[in-house]
């Protein structure tokens, strides 16, 4: 899973696009029946938004947009290798669970994908928050956590299990009938959707994107 994450650029602005795709293989027949087969289990999502204001100057010449914000995007860009490279993104309308159940023991398979739910969707999450740190968000800060796991409602130690791209491991499988359950933060794998972005500079260190569009990915 990579280290990179998109930064806080508080020089956001709107309208931001948040956008699941789907594919569906369709065969028509001249009959006007036709096939249809689903090419995908969960959806790409695919994600636009401006950035009205970045500020180029090293002492934060231009207050809240933040020094060198300007930098830290460009500078993620490159580090990607622009569509080559991962990144997490964390988007502040959708980043955590509560009780989220995603699995049901056997009594023999000891790995399970963590997932969520949204409306009646259930989704496999591959970049949850794995550590205690802070999520840092355009006007607001939140404290997180590891996930909390739990087996038929009781905590299970993290020393019992492993967490790999949102696939939680056990050390012993979970006893047949058992509820799993985790509770938690989660961000997106993201890659960027074009290997080229326009840093558009309208005043003296101050600089612009009118469209930065990325995507997310499966996980590795």
């Amino acid at each position: 899973m990579t280290n990179l994450v998109f930064p806080v650029l508080t020089g956001q602005g709107f309208s931001v696009h948040k956008k699941p795709k789907m594919s569906t293989i369709v065969a028509s027949h001249v009959s006007g029946r036709e096939v249809r087969a689903a090419a995908y289990q969960n959806p790409v999502w695919q994600f636009e938004m401006p950035f009205n204001g970045l500020d180029g100057t090293a002492n934060g010449q231009y207050g809240s947009l933040g020094a060198q914000s300007m930098q830290a995007l460009m500078g993620l860009f490159l580090q990607c290798g622009g569509q080559f490279g991962t990144f997490v993104y964390y988007d502040p309308t959708d980043f955590t669970v509560t009780s989220q159940g995603f699995g049901m023991g056997d009594g023999t398979t000891t790995s399970f994908q963590l997932t969520r739910t949204l409306g009646g969707f259930v989704e496999a999450i591959v970049a949850p928050v794995t550590m205690t740190t802070t999520l840092y968000f355009p006007g607001f800060s939140i404290s997180a956590f590891a996930p909390v796991i739990k087996d038929n409602g009781s905590v299970v130690s993290s020393a019992n299990y492993s967490i790999s791209n949102g696939l939680v491991t056990f050390a012993t499988a979970p006893t047949s009938g058992a509820a799993l359950t985790w509770t938690g933060m989660f961000g997106f794998l993201c890659r960027f959707e074009d290997d080229s972005v326009d840093f558009d500079q309208f005043m003296s260190n101050l600089w612009q994107v009118e469209s930065l569009k990325f995507r997310s990915v499966r996980g590795s």
